[in-house]
């Protein structure tokens, strides 16, 4: 397992303070907020100690609602809201500074049969056939420059392999859509919980890009404030997250400073195993 999965993981070990209460770290770097997929895959993990593993989740809905502090430890708390026969709800707040940054509520279910059927997963490349993250980013090292290029190539915990070159090296405009196949940078335990979380944490990675690619916007440009809103996840059919997963993503609209992006999570099997949904905030800064 690589060091960067570890980290994750390591994330992802919520300190019990009480019952109903966790506490989680974010990584020890320079960021100016913590990353939305870490705080949605902590507050997963707070749900999901309070339930057996005979009901997985099999839904989330979040609201981002201030820019997190890398410097402090998040406090979760979790309300049991409902145990039924056959679902359970809990309700997480995540807490920084006396204040909420991020609510979630999530539903899990014990595991049922019933009617089945899915969308198709797209004909791409599979991810053996593509270049690896790093070999895709090689030939622009010189034009990106040391200090982003460093960071792009660090070890990461999610391998991923886009279809396409990342919007970041070919900024031109282009359709809103795009492939990427990612999986867990390592070998991970069994429980689906453990697989659910990074693939929470995965998630967040590109799906609001998607929103920006026919606008040529990018996260390193300094025109536009951009961040997470809202994040919603069901879970369908199981997966493991350190196999491939293909993530078809696309944006249906983008208006009122807000984008739209959806996306599909495949087996690579073709078993559709998640759907996620994001809007996301990507307001010109002179708008304010």
């Amino acid at each position: 397992m690589g060091n960067a999965l570890d980290e994750l993981l390591s994330l992802l070990e919520l300190e019990a303070l009480e019952v109903n209460l966790f506490r989680g770290v974010s990584p020890d770097e320079d960021r100016q907020r913590v990353f939305g997929g870490q705080v949605a895959a902590q507050a997963l993990i707070a749900a999901g100690r309070t339930l057996d593993d005979e009901r997985p989740v099999h839904s989330l809905h979040a609201y981002f609602l201030r820019p997190g502090d890398p410097q402090v430890p998040i406090v979760y708390e979790v309300d049991r809201i409902r145990d039924g026969r056959s679902f359970s709800t809990r309700r997480v707040v995540a807490i920084q500074h006396g204040r909420a940054i991020f609510n979630m509520q999530a539903s899990f279910q014990i595991v049922e049969s019933g009617p089945d059927h899915q969308r198709p997963m797209p004909d791409v490349p599979m991810p053996d056939e593509l270049p690896t993250f790093q070999q895709r980013i090689e030939p622009y090292l010189d034009r990106l420059g040391k200090d982003f290029g460093d960071w792009l190539v660090r070890e990461r915990p999610i391998d991923s392999r886009p279809v396409d070159d990342p919007h970041f090296l070919d900024p031109r405009p282009r359709e809103p859509q795009q492939d990427v196949w990612i999986r867990a940078n390592g070998k991970l335990a069994d429980p689906p919980l453990i697989h659910a979380c990074v693939v929470a944490y995965a998630s967040d990675l590109t799906l609001l890009d998607t929103a920006m690619l026919p606008h040529a916007i990018s996260y390193t440009g300094a025109h536009y404030q951009i961040a997470s809103l809202d994040h919603a996840m069901w879970f369908h059919r199981p997966f493991r997250a350190d196999d491939w997963l293909l993530y078809h993503q696309n944006s249906p609209s983008a208006s009122g400073a807000r984008g739209l992006a959806e996306g599909s999570i495949f087996c690579r099997d073709g078993t559709l195993a998640v759907t996620v949904i994001q809007e996301g905030l990507i307001r010109p800064v002179d708008a304010r």
